[in-house]
């Protein structure tokens, strides 16, 4: 489906980035995965080529300018282009709103929602000469309805959907497609550790009545960044489980 396409996937040392970095890789990407840590981010790598797929890593702080750059540069100086851009990377520093640093704030907006303008901005002036490209932006539901003790992060994913749907019109004209996903409550090491009491209550708000799987979310990328999504750009594909309608 994605036979010789370049995929950038950042964030993509651990959960839901590397079931995404996973999947691009077995439909016939050639997966440049990024992260901060290097150790996560060759076995992912090692991974990939175990199953028979084709992958590097680059490691980069998408916050930090020249690095973000220097991701795109070095993925088409590998490969000559870069077709799929996913943003993914994404940090958490909860917290309610009176008791908020600036710093947990600033950090949270630096890397998920900068990080993600300084990898499109990269990546575009490519694409645009290429005239074809997919970016993938990964949201989350909170940015869509809120979420208390998480201002920094709803923001950040709120604004990653005003970024979508404005990018989204730039590049139209130079067949780009720019869309969101915004997931639900997944599985993650992070569900992983809740008690049970904790995750039941999460999951009463759930219609289909339990919390997705990374690979819920992953098949919406696939579906995003490939050829059959080629009339779809500037929408936000909720994978919730219908928590948010």
């Amino acid at each position: 489906m994605l036979s010789d396409k370049v995929a950038i996937v950042t964030g993509a040392s651990r959960g839901i980035g590397r079931f995404i970095a996973v999947a691009l890789a077995a439909q016939g990407a050639k997966v440049v995965a990024s992260a901060r840590n290097v150790e996560a981010l060759e076995s992912l790598v090692a991974e990939i080529r175990t199953q028979g797929g084709e992958a590097v890593s680059v490691v980069a702080d998408v916050a930090v300018e020249a690095e973000a750059n220097n991701l795109i540069d070095q993925t088409v100086a590998t490969y000559g282009r870069v077709d799929i851009l996913v943003n993914n990377a994404g940090i958490t520093r909860d917290g309610l709103l009176l008791r908020m640093k600036n710093d947990d704030w600033d950090a949270v907006i630096d890397t998920n929602l900068k990080g993600a303008f300084l990898c499109t901005r990269a990546a575009a002036k490519f694409m645009s000469k290429q005239r074809n490209g997919r970016i993938i932006n990964i949201s989350s539901v909170v940015g869509e309805m809120g979420n208390a003790g998480q201002v920094n992060y709803s923001a950040s994913k709120a604004g990653l959907l005003g970024l979508t749907k404005s990018v989204a019109r730039e590049l139209a004209r130079r067949n780009v497609t720019v869309n969101a996903v915004t997931p639900g409550f997944i599985v993650t090491e992070m569900t992983e550790k809740m008690t049970d009491k904790a995750r039941e209550t999460m999951t009463e708000q759930i219609p289909l009545g339990r919390l997705g799987e990374a690979e819920d979310v992953a098949n919406a990328v696939l579906f995003l960044a490939s050829d059959q999504s080629s009339y779809i750009t500037g929408q936000v594909l909720g994978v919730n489980g219908g928590m948010y309608m």
